[in-house]
């Protein structure tokens, strides 16, 4: 049986923690393929600074090209519907791709999404639809969980490593260097197409 491993997020940008975590996971949970998932329109998250999908989506790729185990999947941004990107429908949509397939899914989410899982629609489904795997996230705690689904997960450590794509962001406006923070193809992405950046732009070093 093939196990895949579903890691949605925004990543705004995608940065080296998200790598860490995931390829954590993949060992651990001895996961064949990790796919990473951006999402087109986020219902959890304000847009203020959300970048176009489509450039997302290309970092992810330049992200994980590098991995033979990672794969960027645009399931979420060429969906055809214009509403918010739910990850049980996700989860339905990869199900039915997959229906020829003997396959298992590991949907990876964070502390931080677990203790408001509670707030996503059709929470209880996602397990239906695949085994729920957990990461530590910096600053939340397994204690923080109040909903019921604390104990139908998987908690899988990785290294904590405290980067976020809104820091990451504040330092390109601040004019400041990203250098590791991102891989370097994301690196050169960013500073090519001056995003994230003040409408005067930034050169490349």
């Amino acid at each position: 049986m093939k196990r895949i491993g579903v890691f949605g997020g925004i990543f705004n940008p995608v940065h080296t923690a998200h790598l860490i975590a995931a390829e954590e996971v993949r060992e651990q949970m001895h996961l064949d393929i990790v796919l990473f998932i951006p999402s087109a329109n986020p219902p959890h998250k304000d847009s203020g600074e959300l970048i176009e999908s489509e450039k997302r989506l290309k970092m992810v790729e330049l992200a994980v090209s590098g991995n033979k185990n990672f794969e960027a999947s645009d399931i979420e941004i060429k969906n055809p519907g214009k509403g918010k990107s739910y990850t049980v429908d996700t989860l339905t949509a990869l199900r039915e791709k997959y229906k020829n397939e003997q396959v298992k899914f590991y949907l990876i989410i964070g502390m931080d999404q677990l203790i408001d899982l509670h707030t996503w629609k059709d929470p209880g489904k996602l397990f239906a639809l695949s085994e729920v795997v957990v990461i530590n996230r910096p600053g939340f705690l397994v204690q923080d969980v109040k909903n019921e689904f604390g104990r139908e997960v998987t908690y899988v450590p990785v290294p904590s490593v405290d980067i976020s794509s809104s820091v990451i962001r504040h330092r390109i406006k601040e004019n400041k260097s990203i250098k590791y923070l991102v891989p370097e193809k994301v690196e050169k992405f960013i500073l090519e197409n001056n995003l994230y950046m003040p409408a005067a732009g930034r050169q490349i070093d």
